[in-house]
């Protein structure tokens, strides 16, 4: 659906984007993080066709943006994040207006604007004028003008920005029913939405593509964590000698027993390390509380990726 190569970004000699590439398939909703100023929003920009490359390739939907731009932005629904509204407006005349310029046929233009006010939850507003509209209903309306022509392509730059946490978990609900039939590019600054509808994370650093993984693999990390009844005097010598774990860190105590973090080779499959310590610690007759896999969150990867970067400026 979407084959992003090398892509590239200048302005007087600095480099916003740096040969950044990837490919997202069709149905995959992509969380697009870093911090402000590391590029994001000028991607989606070139991805939308409002900015040139200066160098590096886009094709969306088998389109060269180069060559086919005006086909491929009509493939595309764009939320930018200060979502250029007509405040004089009402909801309904900018809706249609905005049908006009998506170029959706005259015959179909009642029915995809009553949809996408039923899909926004904006009917109870429909006739209000934009500027009275609170900043979440806002939000609402520039979501229903980038659904409007059913696009193959979504992209949102911080959709849920004002909203309210009932209208930010039908946010999400919306955003996983367009992902039935099309592709959805997130960007964020709220990682918990991330984490709650993206199936997938890219991350960008100074310009740069620094890390892109499936989301559940990213989370799961490569430790485990046991908690038992013997202390470091007997569990650090035993654990330490399982096939499969390269170090073994003590952990704060909660609740009862001793806890302990178990770092994996990279190749260890973590169940089959975890049957091997849970099989250890029954043969040694002791108290097994809890053996999980570590889950991380996208904050603690924000700054293992910033601690990288920092060493190796340094």
């Amino acid at each position: 659906m979407i084959r992003v190569e090398a892509l590239t970004r200048t302005y007087d000699g600095l480099t916003a984007v740096d040969r950044v590439s990837f490919e997202i398939g069709t149905g995959e909703i992509v969380g697009l993080l870093g911090h402000n100023g590391a590029g994001k929003t000028t991607i989606m920009k070139m991805l939308t066709g409002y900015l040139e490359p200066t160098g590096g390739s886009i094709e969306i939907d088998g389109l060269d943006i180069t060559t086919e731009r005006e086909a491929v932005q009509q493939r595309i629904g764009y939320l930018p994040e200060n979502d250029p509204l007509y405040y004089e407006m009402t909801v309904i005349d900018y809706l249609d207006y905005a049908a006009t310029l998506h170029g959706v046929p005259d015959a179909e233009r009642t029915g995809r604007i009553r949809e996408a006010i039923i899909q926004t939850e904006l009917s109870s507003k429909a006739t209000n004028t934009i500027g009275t509209l609170s900043r979440g209903f806002c939000q609402r309306v520039g979501v229903a003008q980038a659904i409007l022509h059913n696009p193959r392509v979504l992209i949102l730059d911080e959709p849920t920005n004002g909203l309210d946490p009932t209208q930010v978990q039908h946010m999400r609900d919306l955003i996983r029913a367009v992902a039935e039939h099309a592709t959805v590019i997130l960007s964020t600054h709220i990682l918990q939405e991330v984490q709650a509808i993206c199936s997938r994370v890219i991350i960008i650093h100074d310009g740069q593509k620094v890390l892109d993984s499936a989301l559940d693999e990213l989370l799961a990390g490569k430790r485990l964590q046991v908690t038992v009844d013997a202390g470091p005097e007997r569990a650090l010598e035993l654990l330490n000698a399982i096939n499969g774990i390269v170090s073994v860190e003590p952990m704060a105590q909660r609740g009862p027993g001793y806890r302990y973090a178990l770092d994996l080779a990279d190749k260890d499959d973590p169940a089959e390390t975890a049957h091997i310590v849970a099989s250890r610690i029954a043969t040694e007759g002791w108290k097994l509380y809890a053996l999980q896999p570590e889950r991380r969150d996208l904050e603690q990867i924000f700054s293992e990726i910033s601690a990288i970067e920092r060493t190796q400026t340094t």
